[in-house]
């Protein structure tokens, strides 16, 4: 443990009853937690098979993955559960799954499958809007671990009533498909270890010791399964910061914090308050902004870092000009000071701002990589192709049946496919196998079992190429012959629409490449492996990304824009008082910065054909006055950077002639 500070060591060494450590931005809690799998295993406290780690992302359990095993000598590591809580609840239903009324193989429908549940079960015409709506209610039931009929005696309102019922109509689809979605990977274990002593007895001794990270994101029902896995001895770790709970339009409730200590009165509490992140002047105007919310364990960040620069505070004409102010910063400082274009990170409340900051950056050939856009693997093409190719590697993966036959369409429509899952169950067979039957087939209108029974041969006949060719031919073949090329060039307007498309299907293909001869059993770990932050690496860009998305993150330059009120804060939360999650957001963006940061706000902006007036955000009168530089106010400053900036592109000037 050299190297780590007296709170950090103390909470990695309490390991006899429930700890929550309150961790602040920059401060080492994910080495903390690391540390701490390693000295339950080295002490000989808990071996590694009886260690789960949760996280909330893919991408932080892999990287914490990669940590534990560095820090850890041989096989230490081996069974270790590091993973997020919907893959925890992923194992606890593959393992239970009889007693909950599913087969083995079930199907996991993601969001995009259940939508066309709902399409299918709402009134023909439903506008989108309305098919949300109804999806948001029933998750929001499931987030409480409500079963449909707990959820039609919670109900207090027609709407409500209605969704209960929709919930219902939902839950028994599901089970014709052999299937669940992902809040039922919560809800299912919760349901099943609140009502089974055995079971949970079982759950509690094969899970010795948890940790879970950022806990101040948990929702009620992820609360519920870390209550029922640690039960009342309470062998836990919970790591969090009241401070960066932004996720409560998500379901997040930082009120869980407070849970703890009243489910565990014994829970020990340690604060990480040193920061190894950030310039102590960002530190000051970060603690002065968030002692305005409401605290039960109020912390103050420090460092040792050096104060730093003093946070600019830019007024700009509005939002074309606030874009090109940032723009030409930027690009002074990666020639001023030679620092990459990835040191630099701009961020915004609502993603349509990026649209004037994309074309400041474009205008000054600023390379730049803008997060939260379509991920590769959520392209509709991909996940098409996805799906066949899991389909392929494994006939009993109902989820990936329900979409491939629909994809291209062939005329089998939601009540023909429920009619087929009802004929699958009652002979023992996933939908695959199902469409395989004659027998089964015959009892469908001819058009549709004629339909699927072509599906079925187009799948047999890949299985069987997939046991001789490479993967990524294997994905090529399958491109062509399940008719997905010839669905994308129906559906493109154009020859460089469809190109652009098929482009992203030659990318999967390239994925799979220098792979060898694979067999089904191959192609599904090499699917399992594939996720969405295995490409798309932002590489030397400046990074552009909603407040929302940086959380997590660090830059060398910080630009927050747009910090105006009714936007930061946002109006909608203006009007209904509840101005402390916006006021986290923003305290969640000034922590990203290491060295300098930049606030900057419009006067003016053109909505509906008019020119609105706006005013600043009222956050800015909660930082410290001494800690910023606003325009005009400092003169002697202005004069400076001023002189700064013409210094620089006069040595830009010379350098060019010189050459």
């Amino acid at each position: 443990m050299h190297g780590l500070n007296p709170p950090q060591r103390a909470a990695v060494l309490h390991v006899d009853g429930p700890l929550l450590v309150l961790a602040g931005a920059g401060s080492g809690k994910t080495r903390v937690i690391v540390e701490k799998i390693a000295h339950l295993v080295a002490s000989g406290r808990m071996p590694a098979r009886r260690i789960a780690a949760i996280t909330f992302t893919n991408k932080s359990a892999r990287e914490m993955r990669e940590r534990v095993a560095r820090r850890l000598k041989g096989d230490a590591a081996d069974g270790l559960t590091l993973c997020t809580f919907h893959a925890l609840g992923l194992k606890l239903l593959q393992v239970e799954h009889a007693k909950l009324g599913l087969r083995r193989g079930f199907s996991i429908f993601d969001s995009e499958d259940s939508a066309g549940q709902f399409k299918d079960l709402l009134p023909p015409g439903s506008k989108p809007d309305v098919i949300d709506a109804a999806r948001q209610l029933v998750s929001r039931a499931k987030n409480a671990c409500l079963s449909p009929e707990q959820a039609a005696q919670a109900a207090t309102s027609a709407r409500e009533r209605e969704a209960a019922a929709l919930y219902k109509r939902y839950q028994q689809r599901l089970a014709t498909f052999n299937a669940v979605d992902f809040d039922d990977l919560i809800r299912l274990p919760v349901q099943l270890l609140e009502a089974d002593p055995d079971c949970v007895a079982a759950w509690r001794e094969r899970i010795g010791y948890l940790l879970v990270d950022e806990c101040q994101d948990t929702n009620d029902a992820q609360y519920r399964l870390l209550k029922a896995l640690a039960g009342p001895r309470g062998d836990f770790t919970c790591v969090g910061d009241d401070d960066q709970s932004i996720y409560a339009w998500r379901g997040a409730n930082p009120d869980n914090l407070l849970q703890l200590g009243s489910d565990y009165p014994q829970l020990r509490i340690v604060k990480l308050e040193q920061n190894y992140r950030c310039s102590n002047r960002v530190l000051r105007a970060a603690n002065a902004l968030i002692a305005h919310n409401p605290h039960e364990h109020p912390k103050s960040l420090w460092s040792e870092q050096a104060d730093g620069e003093r946070i600019r505070v830019w007024e700009c004409k509005d939002a074309a000009h606030e874009a090109e102010k940032v723009a030409s910063e930027i690009q002074f400082l990666n020639q001023l000071r030679g620092a990459p274009w990835s040191d630099f990170c701009v961020l915004f409340r609502g993603n349509h701002q990026s649209r004037a900051l994309e074309k400041a950056l474009q205008l000054l050939r600023v390379p730049y990589h803008l997060s939260g856009g379509t991920a590769f693997l959520d392209r509709g093409e991909v996940k098409d192709a996805m799906a066949w190719l899991r389909l392929v590697a494994n006939p009993d993966d109902d989820a990936a049946f329900l979409r491939a036959v629909a994809s291209p369409s062939r005329g089998v429509g939601g009540t023909t496919l429920a009619r087929l899952a009802e004929l699958a169950q009652h002979a023992h067979l996933p939908l695959a196998r199902a469409a395989e039957s004659i027998a089964l087939l015959k009892q469908l209108p001819p058009r549709s079992g004629n339909a699927l029974q072509e599906f079925a041969g187009i799948i047999r006949g890949l299985r069987t190429d997939a046991a001789k060719l490479a993967p990524a031919e294997l994905v090529r073949r399958l491109n062509e012959r399940s008719g997905l090329l010839a669905m994308l060039r129906a559906q493109c307007k154009d020859e460089a629409q469809f190109q652009a498309r098929r482009r992203n299907l030659d990318e999967l293909a390239d994925w799979f490449d220098g792979g060898r001869n694979a067999g089904p059993g191959d192609l599904a770990a090499a699917l399992a492996l594939l996720s969405h932050a295995d490409k798309g690496d932002a590489g030397n860009q400046v990074r552009l990304m909603s407040l929302h998305a940086a959380k997590g993150l660090e830059f060398r330059y910080v630009f927050i824009v747009g910090v105006e009120d009714g936007n930061l804060p946002h109006e909608a939360s203006i009007e209904e008082g509840r101005l402390d999650e916006e006021r986290r957001l923003l305290y969640v963006g000034i922590t990203r910065a290491k060295e300098a940061l930049w606030l900057s706000h419009a006067r003016e902006a053109s909505r509906w054909g008019e020119r609105l007036r706006l005013s600043p955000s009222r956050f800015l009168d909660e930082l410290p006055a001494a800690e910023l530089q606003r325009d005009g106010a400092d003169p002697v400053a202005d004069a400076a950077r001023k002189q700064e900036r013409a210094s620089a592109g006069f040595a830009a000037i010379k350098a060019l002639l010189d050459a």
